[in-house]
């Protein structure tokens, strides 16, 4: 391995460092904060002491004050709702459902919420229909104000009769379905849920007919909080809660707010516009739109324990322009997969939920990847065989890089004993930069860069990151077997130890560790000759650490990313050992000698080059000065 490829490897190594200091530190942050908590909660505390007996005589007549107080209360209330709203905190819960071909949504008559929302095409990894929120734990509740608040989720609303609507021109029909809370006879506040056919998009619009007079003349606006539950839904706790989170649009932007994940709670305040807040899971998602956009909001979350069957309590509390002239608020609710087509068809930025890289790499899945999947999906069923062809696919197109990397590594091998003579020649400290400009002589009359194994391997680097990104979070995998991955989207554990390793986990990941394998076999091809055998001890660790720190790594990830780079390994063995019959270290070596004797132009020096040569001899001016 000559000091190219160790360089490589080192910024390699670097970075995949910074993943797992920058993970331990959310790790750490989320232990921080959840001490935190406890302290507060620990420091509010207040033992409540035991009640003294009392003279029953006294406890009556205090009895008696509280239910005359409780009267007047009541009489209050009454007066100030009205007796039609005031009779509508008391009733029976109802429920009733509206549906398409991909959504079930059954809602309720207490405070005219949804009460669970099932997707029709998806199941969860224990094989239970897939609720996108667990039952009940929906809430949503719209404050308005008059002399008291009104929050609806303490009234039972009336349900209207459902209507079948026609959608488009093969007259599909769709379902609207109406909910509405009386004020009195001829004023109502009035909820109408339609969902369309084919479509995970469940328009909601709010009405208030008849309330200009009811509501308080200088409300300039209205509160919604809404809540929900995330259930698990997927294989591990920990991968899934990692990319589960509150995320949130600015009207315009581009991009998107996302709340750090995994952490035990985050609370995030917006005096801005949102357009739109989303409860996203792994693959799933349910969002709130609004047409004419929120003009504030507080997100956050709290995550449960794992083993809990739950991921995350998710919360939104928004605020909405209110005008007495107006009767109409229009919203939107989005219940359904992380499919990037999908979401990217509603043209809201829905699609940046997906966590495919910023922008110069997320192009990679986007132009590259996904369509290349939609494409073979017609034709082939197995995921296992189309991540074969498309490894096969990446490694043709990157392999003129990869062989402009060899070839410059195989250059760097055979000038090792020139190097080495260099090396003997300027032992000491001070004449470093003799040797240095000895050596760069040497590569220049070679026509050799010192540079040219690495930069093609940096090249490679945001496919690498691509892949990273895809496989976790690739819906069109998720329960997708093969072989003996029962999961493509998850890990792969063929053997469950029982008790959990610190950063590896509790289970063998075969493709994991088939990945480390032949990531030392492919670096033992690559090794040089042990021209230098102080250095060799070096040498080998490098081989050894990256494997393991992938093992460690992949362990917890999804077996189609392990299964990915266990192709692309395959595959560059191969190639290594074509290029190795293919290129003669001793033909290239006579020919870089006779280019050298005939003083063949080197090719034109790259920028990079010009400025590290013009930096060795502003060093040389230096020390000559000195």
């Amino acid at each position: 391995m000559d000091r190219n490829t160790v360089i490589g490897l080192v910024l390699i190594g670097a970075i995949l460092f910074g993943f797992s200091w920058f993970n331990s530190r959310q790790q750490r942050q989320m232990m921080e904060e959840q001490a935190r908590l406890d302290s507060i909660a620990r420091a509010n505390y207040v033992e409540q002491p035991l009640a003294p007996a009392q003279n029953p005589q006294l406890q009556a007549a205090e009895t008696e004050a509280d239910s005359l107080a409780g009267n007047s209360f009541e009489q209050q209330l009454e007066a100030s709702l009205g007796a039609t709203l005031y009779a509508a905190r008391n009733g029976e819960e109802e429920f009733f459902t509206l549906e398409n071909d991909k959504l079930t949504v059954t809602l309720s008559t207490k405070g005219g919420a949804m009460h669970s929302a099932v997707l029709k095409d998806y199941q969860s990894y224990n094989q239970t229909p897939l609720n996108l929120f667990e039952e009940g734990s929906n809430r949503f509740n719209l404050s308005l104000f008059t002399t008291q608040t009104i929050d609806t989720e303490q009234f039972y609303f009336t349900p209207v009769e459902r209507q079948n609507i026609v959608v488009g021109e093969d007259d599909a029909q769709g379902q609207s379905f109406a909910l509405r809370l009386y004020a009195d006879s001829a004023s109502y506040l009035e909820y109408v849920y339609t969902i369309n056919p084919g479509e995970y998009m469940i328009d909601f619009d709010v009405r208030m007919v008849g309330m200009e007079d009811k509501l308080a003349r200088n409300q300039s606006y209205f509160d919604i909080q809404w809540e929900t539950i995330s259930e698990q839904n997927e294989k591990g706790f920990e991968n899934e809660n990692n990319y589960t989170s509150v995320a949130y649009r600015f009207p315009g932007d581009t991009g998107i707010e996302e709340m750090t994940r995994s952490t035990a709670s985050k609370s995030q305040t917006e005096n801005a516009e949102i357009q739109w807040v989303a409860f996203k899971q792994q693959f799933f998602s349910a969002i709130l739109v609004a047409r004419d956009r929120f003009t504030n909001g507080t997100m956050g979350f709290d995550t449960f324990d794992e083993n809990s069957g739950k991921i995350k309590h998710n919360r939104a509390h928004l605020s909405v322009a209110y005008s007495p002239d107006k009767s109409d608020y229009g919203f939107q609710f989005y219940l359904g997969p992380n499919n990037y087509r999908v979401l990217k068809s509603y043209d809201m930025q829905l699609q940046k939920l997906i966590p495919l890289g910023g922008k110069w790499i997320s192009w990679i899945s986007t132009v590259i990847i996904i369509p290349f999947f939609d494409f073979m999906m017609r034709f082939i069923t197995s995921y296992g065989l189309i991540i074969l062809l498309l490894t096969v696919l990446i490694k043709l197109i990157l392999f003129p890089f990869t062989y402009k990397s060899y070839l410059s590594m195989a250059k760097m091998r055979v000038l090792q004993p020139e190097i080495q003579a260099l090396n003997e020649k300027f032992p000491k400290q001070d004449d470093a930069l003799k040797k240095q400009q000895a050596t760069m002589a040497l590569y220049k009359s070679a026509g050799v860069s010192p540079f040219g194994g690495c930069l093609p391997l940096l090249l490679q680097m945001p496919i690498l990151f691509a892949m990273f990104r895809f496989f976790p979070s690739s819906i069109e995998l998720r329960q997708k077997s093969f072989l003996w991955a029962d999961d493509l989207s998850a890990y792969d554990n063929v053997l469950d130890f029982g008790f959990n390793i610190p950063l590896y986990g509790d289970h063998l990941s075969l493709f994991a560790l088939l990945t480390a394998a032949t990531m030392i076999l492919s670096q033992k091809l690559t090794q040089p000759p042990q021209q230098n055998n102080q250095a060799m001890p070096g040498m080998k660790m490098m081989m050894y650490l990256m494997p393991v720190m992938f093992l460690f790594w992949f362990n917890n990830s999804a077996s189609g990313l392990s299964y990915y780079y266990l192709i692309s390994n395959l595959i560059t063995i191969g190639q290594t050992y074509i290029m190795r019959s293919v290129i003669s270290e001793d033909k290239l070596h006579a020919q870089m000698k006779a280019n050298q004797a005939k003083g063949v132009k080197p090719k034109k020096k790259s920028k990079f080059m010009e400025r590290y040569e013009e930096a060795l001899k502003q060093q040389q001016r230096q020390a000559g000065r000195k």
